[in-house]
């Protein structure tokens, strides 16, 4: 058996080796870690020199365009991240500084675990297929027209003085503004209104001193919405090789900020979470003997006024006794027995007792709209159905004057369900959207401020997320994404 598994790793590598097409397997950190006979023949570098190195470095000398590997890297990042296969042709040129013209194949390898562990990028050789005096040009076209289909990035260019004469590659997706309504518009049209000259300056002034720049900065859509994003800056060279622009391209990171935030506010909830342990077992101990010694006081013989009194201070220091229960079991880890859980028929089940909750009595209606057959999802079924209880209960409470609930589930990439409790309440102010899952924050009358970051934890260790969007006078949005059973665990 042993013979059979190494002669068929020898096949396998001679085939790879000697097959017509340049094969290179990247690593999540876009390095080279295995490459064929046919990468170094088209790249004129040996094998030693290739592994572990950067794949832009090896299929681009170090004075090649910098706007034709940003775009390579571009399609890689949408291969990558939404782990779909990329078809295209590219020019890159080698260490002879000759320019080649290859038909590519970008594939993402994805663990078992749903994670991406790296790219297989095949390439074909078609140089000598194509005319040699237009491919360069259809290839530049074709590379742009691909690069337009990419939500996260935006490709714009301006003049030497700052206005805007392209206005292409998801600028329109990204920033809503129509491409005749942006051209000749100024670029600081796109940045900050507070300081977007001294930004644009600035800018301006580092790619003409380094021929580059790029920094994680901010630019403002056509409404007023900022976006975080990486702005990269290059020198824009007409066909006669003179400087008369520049070339902006913008990559949309509010995914990645908003899971910054995430582990932020998890960091966080973990620190007080071990000050609230120790707060609420230094509390316990001189409650529970309150409590104690008042109830036998109650036993003596005193006054209906003193056993009133001594009643009063027995059903506070319960009151006092049930909070600290729930600090405690906010700073507990406990570990869920997991199971599969049909996430419809969990919602389906808390639906009747949160008619029980001392909610108001003003009328509220309910819409459900559940995608049939959805896939179950791995947790514990009793820790999930106190989470949907308590969105329910925070959904009826934010509508004092009645209104409406929506309930929703769906497949959320084929990887989550994703399951959306809305409401026409109140909303919350946006400053304070950045505090309503931290412990004691609470905008009721009689809150405790422990709900929603027991939810939190509850959602995290289900290796889910949950957010949360509001608008003061519309209502407020739940979304929860919880990772569905592996297809083979279901079967």
């Amino acid at each position: 058996m042993g013979l059979v598994i190494k002669e068929t790793k020898e096949i396998l590598h001679d085939l790879l080796d000697n097959a017509g097409v340049a094969v290179i397997y990247l690593d999540v950190n876009e390095n080279i870690i295995f490459c064929n006979k046919k990468t170094e023949k088209l790249t004129g570098l040996k094998h030693e020199d290739i592994l572990g190195a950067n794949w832009l470095k090896i299929l681009f000398h170090k004075n090649s365009s910098i706007i034709k590997q940003d775009m390579f890297k571009a399609v890689l990042d949408e291969c990558m991240r939404h782990k779909r296969e990329k078809d295209f042709e590219g020019v890159i040129s080698g260490i002879d500084k000759n320019e080649r013209l290859i038909s590519w194949n970008f594939t993402p390898v994805v663990a078992d675990n749903n994670q991406t562990r790296g790219a297989i990028l095949i390439g074909h050789d078609i140089t000598k297929i194509r005319e040699a005096g237009n491919s360069a040009k259809i290839i530049d076209e074709t590379l742009k027209n691909i690069l337009s289909s990419l939500k996260d990035y935006a490709l714009y260019v301006t003049n030497l003085e700052g206005n805007i004469t392209y206005f292409g590659m998801g600028s329109e997706i990204m920033f809503g503004w129509d491409k005749k309504d942006i051209i000749f518009k100024h670029v600081n049209t796109l940045l900050d209104a507070d300081n977007a000259g001294n930004n644009l300056n600035f800018i301006l002034e580092q790619v003409r001193l380094y021929g580059r720049f790029e920094k994680e900065t901010a630019l403002i859509t056509k409404t007023g919405n900022v976006i975080p994003v990486i702005l990269t800056v290059n020198k824009f060279l007409d066909s006669s090789g003179k400087h008369s622009g520049y070339i902006f391209i913008a990559k949309d990171i509010t995914e990645r900020k908003k899971f910054e935030y995430q582990a932020f506010q998890s960091e966080k909830l973990a620190a007080l979470g071990l000050l609230s342990a120790g707060m609420a077992h230094e509390i316990n101990n001189p409650i529970l003997v309150i409590s104690g010694r008042s109830a036998l006081l109650m036993e003596e013989n005193f006054s209906q006024k003193i056993k009133d009194d001594l009643s009063l201070i027995n059903s506070q220091a319960d009151r006092i006794h049930k909070l600290v229960d729930r600090i405690l079991k906010f700073s507990q880890k406990t570990k869920p027995a997991f199971g599969p859980v049909a996430v419809n028929e969990a919602i389906e089940f808390i639906l009747p007792f949160a008619q029980y909750s001392n909610l108001p009595n003003v009328k509220v209606e309910i819409k459900k709209s559940f995608e049939k057959d959805i896939r179950p999802v791995k947790g514990d079924l009793h820790q999930l159905e106190e989470v949907f209880l308590n969105l329910v209960i925070n959904a009826y409470q934010s509508m004092p004057e009645g209104g409406i609930i929506k309930i929703t589930t769906s497949s959320f990439e084929n990887i989550f369900a994703l399951i959306q409790i809305k409401d026409t309440g109140i909303g919350i102010a946006e400053e304070r959207l950045k505090d309503v899952f931290m412990p004691f924050f609470t905008m009721k009358k009689d809150g405790k401020g422990l709900g929603l970051s027991i939810c939190h934890n509850i959602i995290k260790n289900h290796n889910g997320t949950i957010e949360l969007e509001s608008q003061v006078g519309k209502g407020s949005t739940f979304t929860i994404k919880l990772p569905f059973i592996p297809k083979e665990e279901c079967t």
